[in-house]
């Protein structure tokens, strides 16, 4: 035994690192442990992604635009940290797939592109007779009988066919992942597909069970009106700024970067941009991967993170009086499949699903562009993507009237790609890890989800057994 204090540093100060520095400050105090805690960030603010804009009474996001209401992780973090009072539901409204510049509205009861209705999927116009009746083998195809990864792709065009992946499941999950379905990981994505069909054989019927059993909307009573998505009133910047004030500040060290990380004996060296090293006798690393290798290069362990694709896109936010457009369609939701001549991947008009952040008697749209295999757009200048985003709203709506602004943020690199086989790199990775570099935890986008709760999920995770490790240390010596 020893009475030095033990020592867990995070690197990393986006959703994933604050929630790990929560819960484990929470735990710490809960339990009077003698651990001290240190979070380094190399930028001057924290909250990564999630960026709040508020101008001329508009409020909107640069990153991520809200997070799923069911999946638990984010909403009990918010209620935590005393911000409950302030969730709101997204309103509903009216969704669209352009396929080949013609829109069609969204079957009701598809589930991420898969249909629990059947009157709806036959008389929509996004897919031939020939198409349908493709689709409708999925009640007489067996399961497969092979539980390996496998991509999106293969996985569903075995089910329904080309024409439905195309058509309707592609525009929806690239929109989420911006990526190819062709290359994603079922395991890493959407593995309760894969669970659907073991189960119940047709998927079909397996997701129709599952909606049954699992609603699209949290556990919560007041959400339960509109719920599929949740924000804050005052933009996810709040839930960012709501849990750095329930941490101790001396524990937040912004504007410094961690260069190398070393393993000595039973501890760890962390190499600073400063010229510092500081010891730590656990690490949590949350950076994107490419940081996080670069950090640990030394060690192989990680090299599979060095070949791990990520994908550019931007998000353009345009700002109109109501009366210079014309929205025949009356649109809340557009996705945009890969055989339409758009630049767009999806276009939402937000004073729809948010009316609370946006003035009334004003409309804002928020586009994005940028997906695997059409990522040059993001490199143009604000004003050339502005234009070739105005002009595929043009092909849409109506518009009769300069907008009052509009607003381009790029995110370079930004959307991690689970390729097939990503979930075994993890498996193997981590087990080497726990052999290796005890006491070294990597979570964030880059690994087990992009979404808020799933990142506020490994947070709090890694928080868990960074304490279980720490306290082992103290009991073995």
């Amino acid at each position: 035994m020893t009475d030095r204090r033990k020592k867990v540093v995070i690197i990393g100060g986006g959703i994933t690192g604050l929630s790990a520095a929560y819960y484990l400050q929470k735990k710490i105090k809960d339990h009077q442990l003698p651990i001290d805690l240190q979070l380094i960030e190399a930028t001057h603010r924290l909250g990564g992604k999630i960026q709040t804009v508020k101008r001329d009474g508009y409020l909107f996001e640069k990153g991520p635009d809200s997070f799923l209401a069911r999946k638990l992780a984010a909403t009990k973090l918010a209620k935590e940290v005393g911000l409950g009072r302030e969730l709101v539901g997204n309103e509903k409204g009216k969704s669209y797939i352009l396929v080949k510049d013609t829109p069609h509205a969204l079957p009701d009861g598809a589930v991420m592109g898969i249909p629990t209705k059947l009157s709806p999927f036959i008389t929509t116009g996004l897919f031939s007779p020939v198409g349908k009746l493709r689709a409708a083998a999925d009640f007489f195809i067996p399961k497969t009988k092979n539980q390996d990864d496998r991509s999106l792709g293969v996985f569903f065009r075995r089910r329904f066919g080309d024409e439905v992946v195309e058509n309707l499941i592609e525009p929806l999950l690239s929109g989420i992942y911006a990526g190819d379905v062709d290359r994603l990981s079922l395991r890493s994505t959407f593995p309760q597909f894969l669970h659907a069909e073991h189960k119940y054989r047709s998927l079909i019927v397996g997701m129709k069970k599952l909606k049954e059993i699992h609603p699209q909307h949290g556990d919560d009573s007041e959400f339960k009106k509109n719920s599929v998505f949740l924000t804050l009133k005052e933009g996810l910047q709040s839930l960012v700024d709501g849990v750095e004030k329930a941490i101790d500040p001396d524990i937040i060290t912004k504007g410094i970067k961690v260069e190398k990380i070393y393993k000595e004996d039973t501890a760890y060296a962390l190499s600073l941009n400063s010229g510092k090293v500081i010891k730590a006798d656990s690490v949590i690393v949350t950076s994107p991967h490419a940081a996080a290798q670069s950090m640990l290069s030394e060690y192989k362990i990680f090299e599979p993170l060095k070949h791990m694709p990520s994908t550019s896109v931007a998000t353009v936010v345009i700002a109109f009086a109501q009366e210079a457009l014309q929205d025949n369609l009356d649109a809340m939701n557009i996705a945009v499949s890969r055989n339409s001549d758009y630049t767009i991947t999806a276009c939402t008009w937000l004073n729809k699903k948010w009316p609370h952040a946006v003035p009334e008697g004003k409309v804002l749209l928020r586009c994005l562009v940028g997906r695997t295999g059409d990522e040059a757009v993001v490199d143009q200048p604000d004003d050339e993507i502005f234009k070739i985003v105005l002009e595929d709203l043009k092909k849409l709506i109506t518009i009769s009237a300069e907008p009052e602004f509009y607003a381009v943020t790029r995110w370079k690199q930004s959307m991690p790609q689970y390729t097939v086989g990503h979930h075994d790199m993890l498996d193997t990775m981590n087990e080497q890890l726990e052999k290796e570099l005890a006491g070294l935890y990597v979570a964030g986008s880059s690994y087990e989800g992009l979404g808020i709760p799933e990142c506020v999920e490994q947070g709090e995770d890694v928080a868990k057994k960074a304490v279980k490790y720490v306290q082992q240390l103290e009991v073995e010596r």
